[in-house]
This record gives structure tokens, C-alpha cells and sequence, in this order.
């Protein structure tokens, strides 16, 4: 009972710091860029004990699990097909609502977020997987192949038999001293959420100054927004019931913290230590499912990204005049599938990828200049949408592998 009026109180204080970031962005824009500092504080803090975390949880989920062909191969069948159906939900929902009719083309210089990876390509991401230098990935943020070298790690340790004991209790002693830290962590999480919040609003020039960006291309931002929403709360909820005849309104409940936090960050990485804990302490998903799945998940798992770069792409090529063939959805489709998988999780990886799938269908990368304006915000619904697929993820192949 003392576990549940803490995280009432907890959420309470992280909507009531999230309420108060947009007030004083938007009213007060000069004031709100000011605290930029403890956003920044905050959003370290979380990055901090990512790396740490994912090491430790997956190098000790493959360690315990001794089995992963069967966790490993239903992670990844998992995340395709979810990847895969938001795509899908996002080719729908432009192609049916056709945002970009009747637009006045905005053209220019290239983002600088995108420049000289003009040439990036499918083989870049599965180059990526494998780094020749673990310390410089670790340095730049490089989750993914962070992720390959722990799971081999971990393989290879638990094939050692009783020599892997001092091992184990190593890591396990680490993997408690970091969730403790974890939840120091998240005590902070209503100021965090407040910095970030009115430094982001206070920085687009406030309220009236990011709802005419909004206005421009409306019919864009809704057409992303129906896309998120049909996924979100119809498509992965469904899912939640059908594998693990859970309630999904409870589940939200559960995740509500690091969902808060996801729309906060606009990061999947940065959330992932309350993702963890939200999913094992409070939706009650096993450790050792948990621990391996959600770090995975939020690498690969991009649910709300593939369906934004669809939409975002046809929205481009429909403000062009241009109109895609069924062939070229089809391309879009594959492409936008695979590059959301090869995102890195960190803010707007979107826009770097988007490069891709723009290659794919012979489109101008200018053409991103359309959506720079409210891209920032637009992250944030679909990093939300990412965290959530990455949960209810850990939940359905925690279920499987109990059956």
C-alpha cells in the first residue's frame, strides 16, 4: 500500500512539473529557455547509467537465460512485425489523407543534423552492428553494437559452468548498485521533466509562436498524430491482450512514469532505466526477460520513427507534385521498416535515417526542410509510441516464454 501512494505521488509530481514546463514555456518563453541547465542535468543523469545498464542488464539476462535462440529469435520476430505493421498504419493514413496536396514546396539548404550522410545507405546500418572499437561506440553513444559484444559476453560466460560464479556475482552486485541509483534518479524526475519541457517550448519562441508553426502544415502533424494514435492505442493494445490477456488501461497505468518521461526526453535510451523498472517492478515482467528485451527494444524497437518516415516521406513527395506508384510504397515500406530498426535511440535519429528511405524512392533531401519546423515535437509523440511498443513487447515475449 506505501509502494502505490509513493507512485501515485511520484506521477502526480512528474504531470504537475510536465504542466508547469508548458506553462512557463509558453507564457513566459525567455524565462523557460533559462532552464535549460536542469533539463540538461537530468537528461545526463538518465544517459549516465544507460550505458552501464545495458551492459550489465543484457550481459546477466543471457547469462541467467542460458536459452537465447528461443528469447532472441521471438525479441526480434516481435519488433519486425510491430515495425512492420506501424509502417504500414502510416502509408494508410498519408496516402488516404494526403497531406501534402495544394503545399507551397519549401525548399533549401540541407539540414545540418543530416549533412554528409547524404550517401548513407542500408549497408551502413548493418555495418554499424559490429564495432571494431567498443570504447569509442561507448563514447559516441553506439548503443547497438554495446548490445552485440554484451550478448556474446554473455554467451560465452555462461558456457563456462561453475567457473562463471565470481562472475555472476559480480554482475549481479553491479546491476542492483545501478538500479539503486536508478531510482535516486527518479526521484528527480518532475524538476528534470519541467526543465526540459519549458526550455524546449521557451526555445521555439513560446505558445503562439509554436502553434503557428503547427498551423503551416497541420494537416502534416495530424496525419503523423492519427498514424500514432491508431498504433498506439489500438494496434499495441490489442496486441497486450490477445498474447497476455492483460488489461492495457492497467499496463498504461504501470508505464506511466517512463512514458512521461519518453514524451520528456524524446530519447527511448534515455528513458530505458524506468522503462526497466516500470516493466519488472511495477507491470511485474520477469528480470530476465525484461532486462535483455527492453535495452534490445529500445536500439531497434522504432515503432512511432518507421511510421513518422513513412508518412513524412510521402507527405514530401506529395508537396512535390510527385505521386508514388504501388512499387515505390512497396520500397518505402521495406526501406522505412529497416532504417527505423538501424535508428539510433537518441533525439530526432528520425531526421538521419529519413535520408534513406528519401534515396529509396528518388526523392530530394530538401524536401526535409518541410518538417524541420516541428520535428522537435513531433519526436517526442513518436519516442512515446517507441517506449510503449518496447514495453508491451516485454510483456508479450515474457508471456511466450512462460507458455
Amino acid at each position: 500500500m506505501k509502494n502505490i501512494i509513493s507512485k501515485n505521488r511520484l506521477l502526480f509530481a512528474i504531470i504537475i512539473g510536465a504542466l508547469l514546463g508548458g506553462v512557463v514555456g509558453s507564457l513566459w518563453p525567455e524565462v523557460g529557455i533559462k532552464f535549460e541547465i536542469v533539463g540538461k542535468l537530468f537528461l545526463d543523469l538518465l544517459k549516465m547509467i544507460v550505458l552501464p545498464l545495458i551492459v550489465v542488464s543484457v550481459t546477466l539476462s543471457i547469462m541467467k537465460v542460458g536459452n537465447l535462440g528461443s528469447l532472441g529469435l521471438k525479441t526480434l520476430l516481435y519488433y519486425t512485425a510491430t515495425t512492420a505493421i506501424a509502417v504500414f498504419i502510416g502509408i494508410v493514413a498519408v496516402t488516404m489523407i494526403h497531406p501534402g496536396d495544394g503545399l507551397t514546396t519549401i525548399s533549401g539548404n540541407i539540414p545540418d543534423i543530416i549533412k554528409g550522410k547524404e550517401n548513407m545507405g542500408v549497408i551502413d546500418i548493418l555495418t554499424s552492428i559490429v564495432s571494431p572499437n567498443l570504447f569509442s561506440s561507448a563514447a559516441n553513444y553506439q548503443i547497438l553494437p554495446l548490445i552485440v559484444a554484451s550478448v556474446l559476453f554473455g554467451i560465452a560466460f555462461g558456457k563456462l559452468g561453475t567457473e562463471n560464479q565470481i562472475i555472476l556475482n559480480f554482475f549481479t552486485v553491479v546491476d542492483k548498485a545501478i538500479m539503486m541509483i536508478v531510482h535516486w534518479i527518479i526521484f528527480l524526475t518532475p524538476i528534470g521533466i519541467f526543465g526540459l519541457i519549458a526550455y524546449r517550448i521557451g526555445a521555439a519562441g513560446g505558445g503562439s509562436q509554436l502553434w503557428q508553426l503547427i498551423s503551416e502544415i497541420s494537416k502534416y502533424f495530424f496525419t503523423v498524430l492519427v498514424g500514432l494514435f491508431i498504433h498506439g492505442f489500438i494496434i499495441l493494445p490489442t496486441i497486450l491482450y490477445i498474447f497476455t490477456k492483460r488489461n492495457p488501461l492497467m499496463y498504461f497505468r504501470h508505464m506511466s512514469e517512463a512514458l512521461v518521461t519518453a514524451f520528456s526526453t524524446a530519447s527511448s535510451a534515455a528513458t530505458l532505466p524506468l522503462t526497466i523498472t516500470n516493466v519488472t517492478e511495477e507491470a511485474k515482467v520477469s528480470n530476465k526477460v525484461g532486462r535483455f528485451v527492453l535495452p534490445l527494444g529500445a536500439t531497434i524497437n522504432m515503432d512511432g520513427t518507421a511510421l513518422y518516415e513513412a508518412v513524412a516521406v510521402i507527405f514530401i513527395a506529395q508537396s512535390y507534385g510527385i505521386d508514388l506508384a504501388g512499387t515505390e510504397l512497396v520500397v518505402v515500406f521495406i526501406t522505412a521498416t529497416l532504417a527505423a530498426i538501424g535508428a539510433a535511440s537518441i533525439p530526432q535519429a528520425g531526421l538521419v535515417t529519413m535520408v534513406i528511405v528519401l534515396q529509396s524512392v528518388g526523392l530530394p533531401m530538401e524536401g526535409i526542410g518541410l518538417i524541420l519546423a516541428v520535428d522537435w515535437l513531433l519526436d517526442r509523440f513518436r519516442t512515446t509510441i517507441n517506449v510503449w511498443g518496447d514495453s508491451i513487447g516485454a510483456a508479450v515475449i515474457d508471456n511466450l516464454e512462460k507458455s
